[in-house]
């Protein structure tokens, strides 16, 4: 499904999110009595209800629904105490009206902030208290979903929240709060549409391809103008109609006792009253009599782009399975026919991307090819039909199709890994399959597609038929779209200083409290702390030096990966910058013995995934595949690593490939930013101020036997770990290894070693112009300690309350909360065993630039002296709590591995911090932020529109800012 991205997503990363504080007067002991009695009282009537179903296949659930038309659905999963719990409400931008689009995804902004009974901040407060992931959500076309994993022993208290959610929300909403969410919701349109390349894409596409009274008209984040224009009745009304219990499903999926569950959900969620009866809408695919075609000039793209989308069907429509495999057969591959023609033999592009976006109403098949600089989009359009002719003069192979398949069912397994992940699935096929155990159906209808099938959908909704074509160009290169495209109705905001209105979030609304059967403002008690069980891994070395990490994992058929050694980004020369990065582009470029077309096949045959990549301090190789095939899938790991093909051809793709991005990055907000603080941190001559991409002018200057040179010197056994999670025991790990050991002799390679920038004497301001930014990206950075340092998770922990906890953070309170500036802040402390940095990132509305600025220095400035005993409590709840969630996903346990690994922790550190966690004291994170965090000798790097914001940042009393375009310019063109 088509999905606006999480609420608390940046643009680098997602970060925890969390609170403080409780509720509740009575003590735990008279809490816990009632809600003992509440249970006892309820299972003696849910016994005899007959609305309970269950179901067996890989997602085993029971499902009942309750008077008041709520739907629940449980999947009990044992293998971590952790329980997932989904709201989701049966409500998307498909029921938004003109001139409101947007409502929907504000208003699941909003559903966060406050309840009556959960107070200010809402299930962000709760989960920082009780170890959760973060209260989190998104909004689609067609359903708006409230999520989080927590702890099992916080069930009831989740349950708790999320009726007082349900059902008394209402009346805390006011006039300054929708004000200031109306400026976040902006901000994050600005963040993922208005300040980035091609953000407008979609926009153009939908909205000439549905009609102006179809649902699908406008995107899900919707126009600055109607967001807006939304007011204080609008939210009231959109609530009233569709978040009631006959309109939502609740999933609980985890490590819990269903009939306890049972009667929790009775107790916090029977009383809601149903709402109105809501009819389904009809399923209504787009139709096109001609082709459309569009163009826009794009303020922040360096290369042309071409999108064309077809009408398709719904979700679940039995031809969308074939339209998935299609989409997959055109452009996944060295045998693809869109790639052979586009990539190989024409070479106006470094990749074909086609997909198929299925939503409960209608559905999309969507190509898009990012062109080569300069390359006339008319050319693109050409190839592409080129490509459709030798797809339908070769057809499709019995070997291809299984390919295909295989892939998508790694891709389904890989989704069931959490329980987060599982709960959404039940939800999605509880909704719009009418069935929580489609699931294994679903897969089915996959598995059972033919070549006939595929051949069918294509010309039935393909071939020869009208599509939308958007011509997305560089800023002043009309001349490069489709001949005959018409201008494009894109709408530009216009950042204005001092433009936004003024709000005080702060005013506590007042109202007639909803009534309840019971007080609801008593928080329900915790359960027993889940036990902690740390997995049991193993650890070997081989004869040739390699060390090899694993932990056995039998909760679904996979197995994860990563070979890694010691070195990367690390060992380029400014000279020759780039080298690490292409000798992993050409890594999986074939090998001696198989042509890249034939080890692309080799791996999707055997349903799994190998990538080679430089890190800034390794070379990664990262895989995934069926358990089943793991020992297949390491003879060609042997292959690839120590058989290299160096082909010529290939070489020229990867360059091709590689310049393309270094291009990408010169208007990219959020690379630039990184470009630019790692240029004040290390310095011109220090490789790490350089991009691991290299520069245009570097990478022209590479040969394969550069390459070469590389991979012979520093590829070695003895720097390197084999690490791995997944259902294959021990034995079988290192006997799949044993030809590699044998084929792959110790080395002379040494550890590179890396010299520790010096923190700065003095704070400076650094600006990056990005003419017409919209927003303006911060990076704020100092040197700090190693990871292998002993203060380094102590002070990790004083940095929680800072800009580590998310909503529990004072800069997301004051910046995001407080003013509406922002979408998203963050701090942290990014060390390895070399080098260390405390970094603040955000992107903040381009009109507050200089204001934004200076509050989040005053938060850094007065974060050490004013720490207080709650702050402490609530970040010794979190990372107690949260231990919990330690070990849930294969990610998850792969990054222990790496830990232990890297920085020779031993195999149970995680519950050795815990020890750290009970111990610290108010007066120790006082000490530790006064010594790591300094704002004083902090580099303020900026990137932003300087027409507009430059000149007004002189009066932050940290010197003139300095311009750095043409310095950081000079290393990456």
């Amino acid at each position: 499904m088509a999905m606006l991205s999480f609420r608390h997503a940046t643009g680098v990363a997602c970060f925890v999110l969390a609170f403080c504080a409780g509720h509740g007067s009575l003590g735990a002991q008279d809490t816990a009595s009632a809600s003992a009695m509440s249970a006892k009282d309820t299972n003696s009537q849910v016994e005899d209800q007959a609305d309970l179903s269950r179901s067996s296949g890989l997602l085993p659930y029971e499902s009942f629904q309750l008077e008041n038309g709520l739907t629940v659905v449980f999947h009990v999963d044992r293998s971590d105490p952790v329980v997932a719990v989904n709201l989701t409400a049966h409500v998307g931008s498909a029921r938004e009206v003109p001139g409101r689009t947007g409502f929907a995804h504000m208003f699941e902004h909003l559903l966060f902030l406050e309840s009556e009974n959960l107070g200010k901040g809402g299930l962000d407060r709760l989960s920082a208290r009780i170890g959760g992931s973060g209260a989190n959500g998104s909004t689609s076309r067609d359903r708006t979903n409230y999520l989080q994993t927590v702890p099992n022993n916080a069930l009831e208290k989740m349950l708790w929240a999320e009726a007082d959610k349900l059902g008394w929300f209402i009346n805390t909403v006011t006039d300054p709060v929708l004000a200031k969410e109306k400026q976040v919701v902006k901000n994050e349109k600005r963040q993922g549409v208005d300040n980035r390349p091609y953000g407008h894409l979609f926009s153009v596409l939908r909205s000439n391809l549905y009609p102006s009274d179809h649902p699908y008209h406008w995107e899900v984040i919707g126009s600055l103008e109607d967001l807006q224009a939304a007011t204080l009745e609008d939210v009231k009304t959109f609530y009233r109609n569709w978040y009631t219990p006959n309109n939502v499903t609740l999933v609980v999926a985890g490590d819990f006792d269903t009939a306890q569950a049972r009667a929790w959900v009775e107790r916090y969620f029977a009383e809601i009253p149903r709402g109105p009866e809501i009819a389904p809408l009809e399923p209504r695919s787009a139709t096109l009599d001609t082709v459309k075609s569009f163009y826009h000039e794009d303020n922040f793209a360096e290369q042309p782009l071409l999108a064309m989308i077809w009408p398709a069907v719904p979700e679940y429509h039995p031809d969308s399975y074939p339209l998935a495999i299609l989409a997959a057969l055109l452009s996944d591959g060295k045998s693809a026919p869109l790639n052979q023609v586009l990539i190989d033999e024409q070479k106006l592009t470094a990749g074909v991307a086609a997909f198929t976006p299925t939503n409960e109403l209608a559905g999309e098949f969507l190509l898009s090819v990012t062109a080569f600089e300069d390359i006339d989009l008319d050319r693109v359009a050409a190839a592409i039909k080129a490509g459709f002719a030798r797809f339908e003069e070769n057809g499709i192979s019995e070997d291809a199709l299984g390919r295909a398949k295989i892939e998508q069912e790694v891709a389904f397994y890989s989704g069931l890994q959490s329980v987060l992940g599982k709960s959404a699935s039940l939800a999605q096929y509880s909704i719009f399959a009418g069935d929580p155990g489609f699931v294994d159906q679903d897969l089915a209808n996959i598995q059972a597609v033919t070549a006939q099938d595929v051949m069918r959908v294509y010309r039935q909704y393909i071939k020869d038929r009208p599509f939308v074509a958007a011509s997305f160009v560089p800023k002043g290169s009309p001349d490069l779209a489709l001949a005959g495209a018409v201008k494009a109705d894109v709408v530009e905001e216009q950042v204005v200083v001092g433009a936004e209105e003024e709000f005080d979030a702060s005013i506590a609304a007042t109202y007639e409290p909803t009534p309840s059967t019971f007080d609801r403002s008593i928080e329900p008690p915790a359960g027993a702390s889940p036990v902690l069980a740390t997995p049991d891994i193993w650890e070997t070395q081989l004869a040739n030096g390699l060390t090899v990490l694993g932990i056995e994992d039998k909760e679904i058929p996979l197995v994860e990966f990563t070979l890694s050694i010691d070195g990367g980004h690390l060992l380029d020369t400014p000279e020759k910058n780039g080298v690490a990065n292409l000798l992993g582009e050409m890594m999986t470029r074939g090998t001696a013995k198989r042509t890249p077309a034939e080890l692309e096949e080799a791996i999707a045959a055997l349903g799994a995934e190998i990538e080679v990549v430089a890190s800034d301090e390794a070379m990664l190789l990262r895989g995934e595949t069926l358990a089943r095939n793991f020992v297949p899938v390491m003879q060609l790991v042997t292959e690839i690593l120590l058989e290299p093909r160096w082909d010529e051809n290939e070489f020229a793709l990867a360059k091709a490939l590689t310049d393309s991005r270094i291009l990408a990055q010169q208007t990219d907000p959020t690379q630039l930013a990184d470009l630019a603080a790692r240029y004040v941190t290390y310095g011109a001559d220090d490789i790490r101020s350089r991009s691991a991409l290299g520069s245009r002018t570097s990478l022209a200057s590479l040969g394969l036997d550069d390459l070469k040179a590389f991979y012979a010197a520093n590829l070695d056994p003895q720097i390197a770990s084999f690490r791995i999670v997944g259902d294959v025991p021990q034995a079988d790990v290192l006997a799949a290894l044993a030809p590699l050991a044998d084929a792959w002799p110790r080395g002379t390679a040494q550890r590179p070693a890396a010299q520790r920038p010096a923190v700065p004497d003095r704070a400076g301001i650094y600006f990056y112009d990005l003419p017409g930014a919209k927003q303006s990206v911060f990076m704020f950075t100092h040197p700090a300690m190693l990871r292998t340092d002993d203060d380094y998770y102590p002070a990790t922990v004083a940095n929680y309350r800072l800009g580590g906890g998310g909503f529990a953070s004072r800069l997301t309170q004051e910046l995001r909360e407080g003013k509406g500036y922002t979408y998203g802040i963050f701090s942290a402390f990014n060390s390895t065993a070399r080098e260390g940095r405390f970094d603040l990132f955000s992107q903040v509305r381009s009109n507050v630039t200089l204001e934004a600025t200076e509050l989040v220095r005053d938060i850094l400035l007065d974060y050490a002296g004013t720490f207080t005993t709650e702050d402490l409590a609530v970040t010794k709840s979190f990372f107690i709590n949260s231990k919990a969630r330690q070990f849930e996903s294969f990610r998850a346990k792969l990054g222990i591995l790496a830990d232990v690994d890297l920085y020779d922790l031993p195999y149970d550190y995680v519950a050795r911090e815990n020890e750290i966690v009970e111990a610290i004291t108010v007066d120790e994170i006082r000490q530790l932020a006064q010594t790591y965090i300094l704002p004083e000798r902090m580099n303020y790097v900026i990137v932003g529109d300087a027409e507009t914001q430059l000149g007004r940042l002189s009066v932050l009393g940290l010197g003139e800012p300095v311009v750095l375009n043409e310095a950081v310019d000079r290393l990456i063109r």
